[in-house]
């Protein structure tokens, strides 16, 4: 066999073997970032509930979808941005202050729904 050939084989079953260990964290990375990320698991659960909710609701809320949309996703980038800033984890103070701004937008989106 070509040594070149080889070299290639081996190195490429050498480089598999090692990412082994990484690939078997992401079957359970959900509930591996639930319980390593409770605060922000909190605020991403409840950010996807509300938006569902107003893609759910969308004909019926008065034709403020798409502001009540940007809100939505000014809120998870916030949150991103700020677990960005902390490696990976958000504080209290910023857990709260994304849970008043997610309280908000619940508010507003109650509101403006208007089944007909």
């Amino acid at each position: 066999m070509n040594i070149k050939l080889s070299l290639f084989l081996f190195s490429g079953m050498f480089l598999a073997t090692s990412m082994l260990p990484s690939f078997a964290q992401w079957g359970n990375g959900s509930k591996r970032f639930d319980r390593l990320h409770p605060r922000r698991h909190e605020v991403l659960r409840r950010t996807n509930n509300i938006d569902r909710s107003l893609y759910k609701d969308k004909g019926h809320l008065g034709g403020n979808f798409n502001n009540l949309k940007q809100q939505d996703k000014s809120i998870r980038q916030q949150e991103q941005a700020d677990a960005k800033a902390n490696g990976g984890y958000i504080t209290k103070q910023q857990q709260q202050q994304i849970n008043q701004q997610e309280n908000s937008l619940r508010q507003q989106v109650n509101q403006d729904y208007n089944p007909r």
